[in-house]
């Protein structure tokens, strides 16, 4: 009996163990199932959108609002019941504007349940994505990249292509040059990254300015996280640059102006900043002085007409924090309408069912001419484009404000006029 009991004693443990071990994989289990992106929605009809972001990386300050914006948006059908019953299951993952992380997280999430739309942060990567989601037969969004215009295949921009914006800029130069009562045609200059991004505006730009008759220097190319400018913004000033029209992303294009400022350069030469430059937050908030008169070609709506649009204040409506550049998040609510509209099209063509890929990519194409609230102007989504827009505002910074200068003016087709 001695002998026994001892061994009775160690079966009962075992048996204590082995529940708690069932107890515990239970619970652990419920958790995978519970914090798994594919299943927060629950047992509810969705699709997946992937977004492949820079959260951390060169153009964090403008993507992490600019997808606030998108991640709102869609919180806000949900809570309504979604497009036609079916809700949006936003994966946002941060790619530090990095192409091998970018292609690591795709692969990782291709597979995720009913996946039918990706977003992507770089110009590079959209590049070096599209082979892959053609084979999967997923549409892309990308920044302004003129080719897949020229293409007209799985891919739609988030904007006009940088050079068709920038042909906007080079018809606004021209006005104002002639407006100040000028003789011939302005001298113009051209800053950008050493990347795609910043290369992409040349790229049928240059055959605009052309076109127009304008004398477009020798572009300026300089590395991304260059800390001064001093040495591009001085060969353009003493090869006799009007105009400068400065690619980039804030708070590096602030920083441009900041340096273009400090040499003297505002006093006799214009400083357009493109779409993702100069914002009411970063640049102008830390350098008023500097800023003071410099333009803005935007293909959505910001500063003083942003403040007082309904939908800036969604946030607030859903308990978030305050986003941190309020054009960029407007914009990025802009691109989740559009989807939106898209996928309440295609889930009218093919139902839930069989809702695809494939299916928003022919739905895109049908929602020429609709609204995004105001927030940019019409998309021009069609068989014959993959712009999501044509027109652009160009704005100026006055007195620490960002004002309106112009209405929507139609950007120029510049992409057709470059040899591909």
């Amino acid at each position: 009996m001695c002998n026994l009991r001892p061994h009775e004693e160690k079966k009962e443990d075992k048996m204590e163990k082995k529940k708690l071990l069932m107890v515990f994989s239970v619970v652990l289990l419920t958790m995978a199932i519970g914090f798994h992106p594919s299943t927060a929605i629950g047992a509810e009809k969705y699709v997946t959108y992937l977004g492949l972001e820079d959260f951390t990386g060169p153009i964090a300050g403008i993507t992490v609002s600019f997808n606030e914006g998108i991640r709102d948006h869609f919180i806000y059908v949900n809570e309504r019941g979604g497009v036609n019953g079916v809700k949006i299951n936003p994966i946002l993952v941060d790619t530090r504007y990095d192409t091998a992380r970018a292609v690591s997280a795709f692969k990782r999430y291709r597979r995720e349940h009913k996946l039918v739309f990706i977003l992507i942060a770089s110009t590079g990567v959209g590049r070096a994505m599209y082979p892959l989601t053609i084979r999967d037969k997923v549409p892309i969004q990308i920044p302004g990249v003129g080719y897949f215009q020229h293409l007209l295949g799985w891919a739609i921009t988030y904007a006009p292509p940088y050079q068709d914006m920038f042909g906007a800029s080079l018809d606004w130069m021209v006005d104002d040059w002639k407006k100040k009562g000028n003789p011939g045609m302005p001298t113009v200059g051209y800053m950008g990254w050493d990347n795609p991004m910043g290369r992409e505006n040349m790229l049928g730009g240059r055959e605009y300015a052309e076109k127009l008759g304008v004398k477009l220097l020798e572009a300026e190319y300089y590395p991304v996280g260059s800390l001064k400018h001093d040495v591009w913004l001085s060969r353009l000033r003493d090869k006799g640059a009007k105009y400068i029209f400065i690619s980039g992303t804030d708070p590096e294009n602030s920083n441009v102006v900041r340096d273009a400022y400090a040499l003297g350069m505002s006093k006799d030469v214009q400083l357009i900043s493109g779409v993702w430059g100069t914002t009411i937050e970063t640049g102008v908030a830390a350098h008023p002085e500097e800023f003071e008169g410099e333009v803005i070609c935007s293909p959505g709506i910001r500063g003083v007409d942003a403040r007082v649009h309904p939908s800036a204040q969604l946030w607030k409506q859903l308990g978030k924090s305050k986003p941190t550049v309020q054009f960029a998040y407007l914009i990025g609510m802009a691109q989740a309408i559009m989807f939106e509209k898209a996928l309440k099209v295609a889930l009218q063509d093919v139902g839930y069912e069989k809702v695809n890929g494939e299916a928003v990519y022919k739905a895109l194409q049908k929602i020429t001419g609709e609204d995004t609230k105001g927030i940019t102007g019409l998309i021009d989504l069609s068989p014959t484009s993959r712009r999501v827009t044509r027109d652009v505002k160009f704005y100026r910074v006055s007195k620490g404000e960002i004002v309106p200068i112009t209405g929507w003016r139609r950007c120029p087709d510049t992409v057709s006029l470059h040899k591909w």
